[in-house]
């Protein structure tokens, strides 16, 4: 019995410890934090480009719409894309309505994270990728909402199809604010 709690006052004691903080500077209230089966990615989201798009990424992430989601297309050198809590496939979105595009000229490079849609530039949803590379056919014609500010190397190690067999997952995804 006392090994038994021996041991899980070493877990309580190790668990801050192991805890990962986020970067420094970052708002909270506009951030969200993606728990993945690979790790911690740590999104700035950019209310000043997109609004709408942030406001519903926070939504979905509150609802808890994003846990247990798929990355379901990874493509090399291109982007992985995730966000399909209805069908795990991008072939659905959330209950709520579409969104109006809210294009900037923010240019499509590393890191960056788009709204992923149909040819409707009005049809993003729930759906978002996130870039490994520069992507300029993109740029103006896809809503920017934000930037990996912490975990690409955890985008990196993503695995890859088109579709993804054995998809890596978005385990938890958080408004960085919520994190208690």
């Amino acid at each position: 019995m006392i090994r038994i709690l021996a041991f899980v006052a070493a877990l309580f004691c190790v668990v801050p410890a192991v805890a990962q903080s986020l970067p420094a500077g970052l708002d909270k209230a506009n951030a969200i934090v993606i728990d993945t089966t690979k790790g911690r990615i740590v999104i700035k989201l950019r209310p000043d480009l997109a609004p709408k798009h942030a406001e519903r990424i926070k939504q979905l992430a509150r609802d808890g719409y994003y846990n247990n989601v798929p990355f379901h297309r990874v493509i090399d050198g291109f982007m992985a894309q995730t966000g399909d809590g209805k069908n795990f496939n991008g072939t659905g979105g959330s209950k709520y309505p579409n969104l109006p595009a809210e294009f900037s000229d923010v240019p499509y490079k590393r890191g960056i994270v788009g709204m992923a849609r149909t040819s409707d530039p009005n049809s993003a949803n729930s759906q978002f990728f996130i870039m490994f590379a520069d992507g300029s056919s993109l740029n103006g014609k896809y809503t920017v909402i934000g930037e990996v500010v912490s975990g690409m190397d955890v985008v990196d190690k993503l695995k890859r199809g088109e579709p993804v067999a054995d998809p890596d997952k978005m385990v938890k995804v958080q408004v960085a604010s919520d994190i208690k």
